[in-house]
């Protein structure tokens, strides 16, 4: 479990792998209703430790409870799996009198423990009031494994949109973390803007200036001018605002469907995969390495297009193709996974994704390699409901009827590279990608 607060007297947070009975337990189950078991769990060490004279650290086990002890306390019992009594210790640091740091960690962590218990409803109000309340980064809710299993949820979802649209100030480093990538993508939406208001202005002051002159030249006389050409004048100016206007606004309306893009293609990379290996891992951790191919449609279908790429396994395997079947309606009836998704702390914190980590995360080449050697050419999806709730919103947003047969290539950087109605033309694939090792496919990275 992330810690999210600071000690009140210049306390130092360290981080180090540790498999003693210390240690704090990960969260390994995807499964919404599976009840995790502590003998299979991850565990990493958090430790505070005081800059005081005292060589001791602080006893989470104090006379006088405050914030701080009670979420260390909360820490302490989840790593003895007694999950129930660190809910008791977070909820009784929020009645303390936190300071905001305080009050993070404990709404952060308490989310953690609901998460533990597939209580995702109740996950999500927690971090709902850590992100309008208390400043927590997006991206660490992305990037924490412990929340993992909240990440398949339908309310992870509705907080992700939430934030993407920035209401109530939730998630407000999120959606300017996706206006940053929407700007990289379209770079110059703002000079064009920049010149529809600037047009509009001009056009506006030229027709507020015609305006007494059509009346003039409506009135008559002498000095009257010329009533078609200042008509004529004042179409022009008004037409012209009219036209940039609405210029104005579909560029918005194309941003927000843009926005609406880049969520969806991060909550794609959340979605889990079972290697050959028998490993689960987060689809983001296969960025730069293969391209995916989701196959979704009934179960012949899929069967007989991957029939098919079997004539093409060596080429497609050049091209870094992972084939990904996902056939409707298995994710209504999910199956109890023996195995639960396990992610080291080091592959965790090398997950590329969009927030004030990016850069730091998507560093990682030892993680990449390792996977690489255990990639084959098909994986399995994990939780298949969320996969399908996926698949048919991208279905909605291209105007497709949810549930039909269809196909979604991936480029190497996780980006929807293009999709169709049907199974694949595996031939036409072939020519159409280039090899993973092609200077091609490195601009694609």
């Amino acid at each position: 479990m992330a810690v999210a607060t600071l000690a009140l007297h210049c306390h130092c947070l360290l981080f180090s792998s540790s498999s003693s009975n210390k240690s704090i337990t990960r969260l390994r189950t995807w499964l919404p209703n599976e009840t995790p078991t502590l003998s299979s769990l991850q565990r990493s060490h958090f430790s505070l430790i005081s800059c005081s004279s005292s060589t001791s650290p602080p006893s989470p086990e104090v006379s006088t409870p405050t914030a701080e002890s009670s979420v260390n306390l909360g820490l302490s019992l989840f790593s003895k799996g007694r999950v129930k009594d660190a809910l008791v210790q977070f909820d009784t640091a929020l009645t303390l009198d936190p300071s905001p740091m305080e009050a993070q960690a404990a709404l952060y962590n308490k989310a953690c423990c609901h998460a533990y218990r597939g209580e995702g409803k109740k996950a999500a109000e927690c971090l709902r009031t850590a992100l309008r309340d208390y400043n927590l980064k997006f991206g660490t809710i992305l990037n924490d494994p412990d929340l993992a299993s909240f990440r398949a949820l339908p309310e992870f979802k509705e907080l992700q949109e939430e934030a993407r649209l920035g209401g109530e100030d939730v998630g407000y480093g999120f959606r300017r973390d996706l206006k940053l990538i929407s700007e990289v993508q379209a770079p110059f939406r703002g000079v064009r803007r920049f010149f529809y208001v600037a047009f509009t202005a001009a056009a506006g002051i030229s027709l507020f200036f015609t305006i007494p002159r059509l009346f003039l030249a409506i009135k008559g006389g002498d000095d009257a001018p010329n009533i078609w050409a200042t008509v004529g004048n004042a179409a022009i100016n008004f037409g012209g605002i009219i036209i940039l206007v609405a210029l104005f606004f579909w560029d918005n309306k194309k941003e927000e469907e843009q926005l609406a893009q880049i969520s969806r293609d991060e909550t794609l990379s959340r979605l889990p995969l079972r290697l050959s290996t028998n490993r689960v891992v987060e689809l983001v951790q296969l960025r730069d390495t293969v391209r995916p191919v989701i196959l979704a449609g009934k179960k012949e279908s899929v069967s007989l297009a991957i029939q098919r790429a079997e004539r093409f396994r060596t080429e497609l395997l050049k091209r870094g193709i992972l084939l990904v079947p996902v056939v409707w309606g298995e994710g209504r009836a999910p199956k109890i996974e023996k195995k639960g998704f396990g992610l080291p702390p080091k592959a965790a914190a090398s997950l590329p994704s969009i927030g004030e980590d990016f850069e730091k995360l998507a560093q990682s080449v030892v993680s990449k390699s390792k996977l690489k050697a255990e990639i084959r050419f098909k994986a399995e999806v994990v939780s298949p409901a969320e996969w399908e709730r996926w698949i048919k919103d991208q279905q909605k947003s291209e105007g497709v009827t949810p549930g039909e047969n269809v196909y979604i290539i991936l480029r190497l950087d996780g980006r929807v590279r293009r999709s169709g109605k049907g199974m694949p033309d595996w031939q036409q694939i072939v020519k159409e990608l280039p090899p993973t090792e092609a200077l091609l496919s490195k601009l694609e990275r």
